[in-house]
């Protein structure tokens, strides 16, 4: 009888992890991201246990770091105050200030695999980034 209850619950647990859609996980954006890959190591640089920007840079493509609710690029730091995921679709609201501004923006990525992003723009219909991930 106890045995046949424990079946029964196991059962249970096994067809509700298996129903969970994929798409039921949040992607794992923490980390830095470049514009090329193959300069991941000339964008960034890690001093201590932190990620920073490497002198120059900017003369080797652009590139963010995203630290749990956090994103800093070279010149903005922001704050995302909500996240929407549907599928491979991710949107960002995000409040960043520069040294001279503050200002709302909206992220609006797709995920292509587990180390690249698209950043699309839905104003300018033609324009995307494409970032991936750095390992450092």
């Amino acid at each position: 009888m106890f045995c046949m209850r424990l079946m029964r619950l196991a059962i249970m647990v096994l067809s509700a992890v298996t129903l969970v859609p994929a798409s039921g996980f949040a992607f794992e954006l923490s980390g830095a991201w470049a514009s090329q890959q193959d300069l991941c190591s000339r964008v960034f640089t890690k001093k201590g246990n932190a990620i920073v920007f490497a002198e120059l840079s900017d003369l080797f493509g652009s590139g963010f770091v995203i630290d749990g609710k956090r994103i800093r690029g070279r010149t903005a730091k922001c704050t995302i105050s909500s996240r929407k995921q549907e599928g491979d679709n991710i949107e960002l609201a995000a409040s960043c200030a520069t040294s001279v501004m503050s200002q709302s923006v909206r992220f609006n990525l797709k995920v292509l695999d587990d180390d690249t992003i698209v950043r699309n723009f839905p104003d300018i219909p033609d324009m995307t980034l494409r970032y991936s991930r750095c390992r450092l």
